[in-house]
C-alpha cells in the first residue's frame, strides 16, 4: 500500500470510531508532513451541534494549533471523501499542498447527504487555486460508506 493509502486508511479508521458513537457521518482525515501525521480528524457535525465541524475543517483546526500557525504550507491533506466546497476553501486558505480522497461527492450525495456539487477539480480551476488533487482508490474508504448505510441509527445531514 503507498503512503497515501496508509494515510486514507488511517483516516477511515478514525472515521469508523466517531460514526459508530453517532458523532458524525462517514467522514476522515488526516494532515501529514514529509511521511508524519500532523493531525487525524472526523467530521463531528452531530456531537458538536456544529454544521461546520467537517473531518477537513476539524484536522486543519488542530494542525494549525499544533504548529502553531493558521498557514499548513507544505503539508498534505487526506481525506477520506473529496472536501466539500467549504472544506476545499479552506484547505486553500490554509495553503495545504495536496489533498488526496478516495470517494467523491457524488458518492455521498448518493446516500442522502446534502452535499452542493460542485467538484474539486472544478473549484480549483474556477478559483485557480494551487492546491494539487489526487483521487486515490482505497478499500477502507469504500468501506466506510458500506459502514454508513448498513447503521440503524444513522442520521442524514
Amino acid at each position: 500500500m503507498t503512503r497515501a493509502g496508509e494515510f486514507l486508511s488511517d483516516a477511515a479508521r478514525e472515521a469508523l470510531k466517531t460514526m459508530r458513537r453517532g458523532h458524525g457521518g462517514p467522514f476522515g482525515a488526516v494532515i501529514a508532513r514529509g511521511g508524519r501525521v500532523v493531525a487525524v480528524a472526523s467530521n463531528t457535525v452531530l456531537k458538536n451541534n456544529d454544521p461546520t465541524c467537517h473531518a477537513e475543517i476539524n484536522a486543519i483546526r488542530a494542525a494549525a494549533r499544533r504548529l502553531g500557525s493558521p498557514f499548513l504550507t507544505g503539508l498534505d491533506i487526506y481525506s477520506t471523501t473529496e472536501p466539500c466546497p467549504m472544506c476545499f476553501s479552506a484547505i486553500h486558505w490554509a495553503r495545504l499542498r495536496n489533498v488526496y480522497y478516495a470517494t467523491t461527492i457524488g458518492d455521498v450525495k448518493k446516500l442522502g447527504f446534502n452535499e452542493l456539487t460542485i467538484s474539486n477539480p472544478k473549484m480549483k480551476k474556477w478559483g485557480r487555486s494551487p492546491v494539487r488533487l489526487h483521487r486515490v482508490a482505497n478499500a477502507d474508504c469504500r468501506g466506510l460508506l458500506k459502514a454508513w448505510t448498513a447503521l440503524p441509527a444513522k442520521k442524514l445531514y
